[in-house]
């Protein structure tokens, strides 16, 4: 089954991003057929800065490799290195409404929130949704807030494919209702957003001190301490087998232990658990000429895809050359 994804270059990757996406990338590229592209083109609606978006495509790609990515199973590329798919946004405009995309939580939600919104905000779903039908993706793995743009991704192949006939394969979503949501630093949601988040491809100083500035309650070391609503807990537990996680329930409901010790638990098990990954990821900043070949790579594998599609629609439409 072919799956396509793709990650938006906003920032350092932390551990919400691992827990929730990239795990769940890293599983699907031992079973299915993964594409898997940097979303750079997604990422125009809220960067302004071209440096940023340079270095941070360029780290999301060094990131994804480093975490085990396998360009020899998984077609991965940058978003805007296949042009074929904002050729695909205009003919598929044509097939949602303006009253249809007024309806978008995600984007009611930002100009709600002040956000001034631009025409590439508004047509966000159509850019999605050639995503995905460029590469005639059968499955989607979104979270519950982009489920709304995959179904908006399906009308739009249903109604082309009634128009014209049946070019486009319509994608069926994957969301896993029991993936975890991470809480960061503060107790909320992990995210870039609210600049709590724990980025563990930092330094150990910068890790260990955002770990040491978890929320947690002014209980003292000997007294009894609830894992249930221990942010400290709540993130450790990832990290855990079942026997670690009773183990360390233990310690948290029999006291003896302050917050500082517990937060020391949860450092040396993310710093563990990522030593390969870091190791992998200092080596591949230091041959950047591997990391480029990769992508060009990716990219001449996508556009192979993609212009195979663009030429059927093109066809169906009567666009020249016929």
């Amino acid at each position: 089954m072919r799956v396509l994804t793709g990650l938006q270059p906003s920032g350092k990757l932390h551990l919400g991003n691992y827990f929730s996406a990239i795990k769940k990338i890293l599983d699907y590229q031992s079973k299915e057929e993964l594409f898997l592209f940097i979303a750079n083109l997604h990422a125009l609606t809220t960067f302004r800065s071209k440096e940023e978006l340079k270095t941070f495509t360029l780290e999301c790609a060094i990131d994804l490799l480093a975490l085990g990515v396998d360009p020899q199973k998984t077609v991965f590329w940058v978003q805007s290195d296949v042009p074929e798919v904002t050729e695909l946004t205009w003919y598929l405009s044509q097939s949602i409404t303006v009253s249809q995309l007024q309806l978008a939580h995600s984007f009611k939600d930002k100009v709600a929130k002040g956000f001034v919104a631009g025409a590439g905000l508004f047509t966000y779903p159509v850019l999605m949704a050639s995503d995905i039908l460029l590469f005639s993706a059968e499955k989607v793995p979104v979270g519950k807030d982009q489920k709304q743009h995959l179904e908006f991704a399906r009308d739009i192949a249903e109604r082309f494919n009634t128009q014209f006939g049946q070019v486009l394969t319509i994608p069926e979503p994957d969301i896993d209702e029991n993936t975890a949501t991470v809480p960061g630093v503060d107790g909320a949601k992990m995210s870039k957003s609210y600049k709590n988040t724990i980025d563990f491809f930092g330094t150990e100083k910068e890790i260990k001190k955002k770990v040491m500035s978890i929320v947690s309650d002014s209980k003292a070391v000997e007294e009894p301490k609830d894992p249930e609503t221990s942010v400290i807990f709540q993130i450790h537990s990832l990290f855990l087998s079942p026997s670690e996680k009773e183990s360390q329930i233990q310690k948290y409901k029999h006291g003896g232990s302050g917050y500082g010790d517990l937060k020391k638990d949860l450092l040396d098990s993310i710093l563990a658990h990522f030593a390969p990954y870091r190791a992998k990821r200092e080596e591949l900043a230091q041959n950047l000429d591997y990391v480029h070949q990769v992508l060009k790579e990716g990219k001449e594998k996508a556009q192979t895809v993609a212009e195979r599609k663009l030429t059927d629609v093109r066809k169906t439409l009567g666009i020249y050359p016929f």
